[in-house]
């Protein structure tokens, strides 16, 4: 599937908001049960739902996720979140929710970044075209 840029960008900045606020974090109500990181996520076509229905290739997320790994069970764990190449599988240890954050956190502040630019880059050059060159100054 082909996703919109501006489309990944808002799904992206949502996702920030859910784990700045705490969305992540072991719920008070089954506090033996840690939400799964873009699993138990509003990003997740499957989202509520302990069996998928929808594919994974049907996920924004999939954009991400190295070749190698879109076929594997949670794909979006297998997202690189940084210079080591560490990702959501790699680190989703009992005791290591920190470490999952942080680096999700500067993944998707990095990545949000990255595609405000380049969104930000295609309306400038699409608002050029559009004008044609009028409204320039000689």
């Amino acid at each position: 599937m082909i996703f919109e840029k501006k489309e990944m960008l808002e799904k992206l900045k949502k996702e920030l908001e859910i784990l700045d606020q705490g969305g992540y974090e072991a719920s008070t109500y089954k506090p033996y049960r840690m939400p799964r990181v873009f699993r138990d996520s509003v990003s997740c076509p499957n989202v509520g739902l302990e069996i998928k229905i929808e594919p994974c290739a049907h996920c924004f997320l999939m954009e991400f996720v190295p070749v190698e790994h879109r076929d594997k069970e949670n794909a979006c764990h297998y997202i690189p979140l940084n210079e080591q190449g560490d990702t959501v599988a790699s680190l989703d240890q009992p005791g290591n929710e920190t470490a999952v954050q942080e680096a999700l956190r500067s993944w998707l502040q990095e990545t949000i970044a990255r595609l405000a630019e380049q969104e930000s880059s295609r309306e400038a050059e699409e608002s050029r075209q559009a004008l044609g060159g009028r409204g320039r100054v000689n």
